[in-house]
């Protein structure tokens, strides 16, 4: 009984102490905010932490997912690291899946801790995520506009003990580059990349098309697939020459004629993410320099349809034109020349830029000198090289009795490639397919005759009535018919 009495007294003191030194601590944080300026208070507190940090035998690394507007490779090479590592038991756990070919993925949620031991030393890891106000040229949303937007900012805290400093910067960092690198490259799926406000968004790249089942002529084929290779392989020479290490392709020609489907194939055999640039959701010359910088190297940059995707301001119209637009949220055509080919194309390395259109003609001459896109791609109708590699695809044949018919209907009229692609298609039965495709053809070719026959008529009936008004233009105007003279 009595060691019990012993025992409340203590815990009393103890109660009272404690009661005692937080009264006396906030008098005298109280005396400190009253009595002492605010420059030394701060001064005295950054010293209180800087000896606390000193004390402790504690060191943080902190990885951010950018640097600047550029991603860190650090941040992407940890995520893809620690999702090997990961431990399944935790309390909180990503997952997920975006392709069924694959597993699952794992990855730590806000605010979970993992640890990781290499070379007999613990690693911790953390993930944080904290919003930021973001000034420029958008708006709430991100997409435009004046005014602040919010924006997620993530990264990783690494800790470790302050002896294993050393170990942490010269051989684990390293360690991680090295092992997610192998990771990617066992695991390689390709990216397409979508813009939104200053930013890409990101999904898996499945497009099948490849070089081998693309429906275009051998020849051409061909010169892409060597200007791609040698492009890849050149890396010291555009060091030694000055230049930028890219290379710009301009695809044209009517629509259906594979120019997407070129790109893809071009994705898939350098093994390059794609990047697909809507320039109608750019309204700022600085927003496009952003998304430029955003981008990693080994990639595709597209711009589908560049003739119609927005008005680009002519660099040769007046002073006053340019005056009254500069108000307004424009891409200018100087700024995607400098997008392109200026000193702000050099952020990256080993990329390859591709314009598409339906009409060469209509596009800016200082778009398509070389520099910016060096080589030209035409995208023609189909050929009968193309209808055999359509057939191989949908039908895996190499020949056929209605061969010779269809070679010599697609000389004699335009149809595309997505056309013929579209009537292959719509039987499996490749007798009644390729039948199908005889009168799908045979009606191109009565159309178009019908059609000539009929501009024809249309010619002859104008040069007929330009012939009479001619004839009564030569008649004189004070010139009596000799009927009314006899009268």
């Amino acid at each position: 009984m009595a060691s019990y009495d012993k025992t409340i007294e203590s815990y009393k003191r103890a109660v009272t102490t404690a009661a005692s030194l937080a009264a006396s601590a906030m008098l005298v944080r109280g005396v400190v905010n009253e009595l002492v300026p605010y420059e030394v208070r701060d001064l005295l507190f950054s010293g209180l932490g800087y000896l606390r940090s000193r004390m402790s035998s504690q060191h943080t690394v902190i990885i951010e997912e950018t640097e600047g507007w550029a991603n860190n490779q650090l941040y992407d090479a940890v995520r893809t690291y620690l999702a090997t590592r990961i431990n399944t038991d935790m309390q909180r756990l990503r997952v997920s899946r975006v392709d069924e070919t694959k597993s699952l993925m794992f990855s730590m949620e806000e605010g979970e801790e993992m640890s990781d031991v290499h070379d007999g030393s613990e690693f911790k890891w953390r993930l944080v995520c904290r919003d930021t106000c973001s000034g420029g040229n958008s708006n709430g949303n991100g997409r435009g506009g004046n005014g602040n937007y919010k924006v997620e900012v993530r990264s990783f805290e690494m800790n470790f003990h302050k002896k294993h400093k050393d170990k942490a910067l010269n051989s684990y960092l390293p360690h991680i580059l090295a092992t997610a690198k192998k990771i990617k490259e066992q695991d390689r799926t390709l990216k397409i990349y979508m813009n939104e406000g200053e930013s890409w968004f990101a999904i898996d790249l499945h497009h099948p098309s490849t070089f081998s089942t693309l429906a275009m002529d051998h020849k051409l084929k061909q010169s892409v697939m060597d200007d791609l290779e040698r492009f890849v392989k050149r890396k010291e020479y555009y060091k030694k020459i000055g230049k930028a290490w890219k290379r710009g392709y301009l695809l044209y020609g009517p629509p259906g004629t594979g120019k997407s489907s070129l790109i893809a194939a071009m994705a898939n055999y350098l093994k390059f993410d794609v990047y697909d640039l809507e320039l109608t959701e750019v309204n700022w010359n600085s927003t496009l320099r952003r998304l430029l910088i955003g981008m990693t190297n080994k990639s595709i940059l597209v711009i589908e349809d560049i003739d119609c995707t927005v008005e680009l301001q002519q660099r040769e119209e007046g002073k006053e034109s340019s005056k009254s637009n500069s108000s307004e949220d424009k891409v200018t055509l100087s700024g995607l020349l400098n997008f392109v080919d200026g000193l702000w194309s050099t952020s990256g390395e080993e990329r390859i830029i591709v314009f598409t259109t339906n009409y060469k003609e209509r596009l800016d001459p200082a778009l398509l000198r070389p520099g910016r896109m060096d080589m030209h791609v035409h995208m023609d109708y189909c050929c009968p090289e193309s209808f055999r590699i359509l057939s191989s695809n949908y039908h895996s044949i190499n020949n056929h009795t209605t061969y010779p018919e269809i070679e010599e209907l697609i000389k004699e009229v335009m149809v595309t490639p997505a056309e013929v692609a579209e009537v292959l298609m719509r039987n499996d039965d490749t007798d009644v397919a390729l039948e199908g495709l005889i009168q799908f053809l045979k009606r191109k070719k009565d159309a178009k005759e019908g059609k000539a026959e009929h501009v024809e008529h249309v010619v002859k009936k104008e040069e007929n009535e330009k012939e009479t008004m001619m004839t009564k233009s030569d008649v004189p105007e004070n010139q009596v018919p000799q009927d009314a003279s006899k009268e």
